[in-house]
């Protein structure tokens, strides 16, 4: 029997939320959030305000890919204000994690995929990827954006979102172990502009988004557009 079985609150508007309780129960963190919960829960309102720009800019696009997608506890604010998302993860913990946690009124594709291995079949017209370039070696660079950019149409939109290199000198000992490829404002423009004709760089602090100075950013978002045919020839330039 639910605890709350039976209960009433005190102030009527609220019932709803013991109905609901009664009827499908309580939603689970995901195996990320449940730890960032128990950690720093701070790092989750961070998570969802990534989520809510990435959404935002995204709104009203009919089919959005997302790549490196982890518990997926922040994809349904994306899935908000798309037609359809494919969350995909090379770990299948992780999508395992989030299949066994579906909602049925906020059901996605979640799918097991290696995105260094091949593009992501699909017609979609944008994709995201946060928190992920960080942990691909640079040398594999090439192989996660040509394949972003092969799942994604002509005019598909992409965003990026990364922590700064400069924010590292704060970060724990386990996001550093897994920190190996992190960039400034400029090298982050410079790698992007290979693949995309127009690169528009966002810094972010906790959860303010803004156009201010990249060096003093904790985050980084680059929202992509103009897919090249080819990916433009890189100069032999420091990060």
């Amino acid at each position: 029997m639910k605890k709350t079985a039976g209960a009433k609150t005190r102030e009527p508007q609220y019932q709803f939320q013991i109905a609901l309780d009664e009827k499908q129960g309580r939603t689970t963190l995901g195996l990320m959030t449940n730890a960032a919960w128990d950690e720093d829960p701070r790092r989750i309102l961070f998570l969802l305000a990534r989520y809510k720009f990435v959404a935002k800019m995204l709104l009203g696009k009919k089919n959005v890919l997302e790549v490196g997608c982890g518990d997926a506890m922040g994809t349904r604010l994306v899935f908000q204000d798309v037609e359809r998302v494919c969350a995909i993860d090379f770990d299948p913990v992780f999508v395992k994690d989030v299949k066994d946690r579906m909602s049925a009124r906020w059901k996605f594709d979640c799918r097991v995929h290696d995105i260094l291995s091949s593009p992501v079949p699909g017609d979609f017209d944008a994709a995201f990827s946060l928190d992920v370039i960080e942990h691909i070696q640079s040398k594999d660079e090439s192989k996660y954006l040509t394949n972003i950019t092969g799942s994604i149409s002509e005019q598909g939109v992409l965003i990026i979102g990364t922590p700064s290199i400069e924010s590292q000198q704060y970060a724990s000992p386990a996001s550093k172990e897994g920190h190996v490829n992190c960039k400034n404002g400029k090298g982050l423009r410079r790698l992007l502009s290979e693949y995309f004709h127009n690169v528009f760089l966002f810094s972010m602090n906790d959860e303010m988004v803004h156009t201010g100075y990249s060096p003093m950013a904790h985050y980084l978002f680059a929202i992509c557009c103009g897919k090249r045919h080819s990916p433009k020839p890189r100069k032999s330039v420091k990060n």
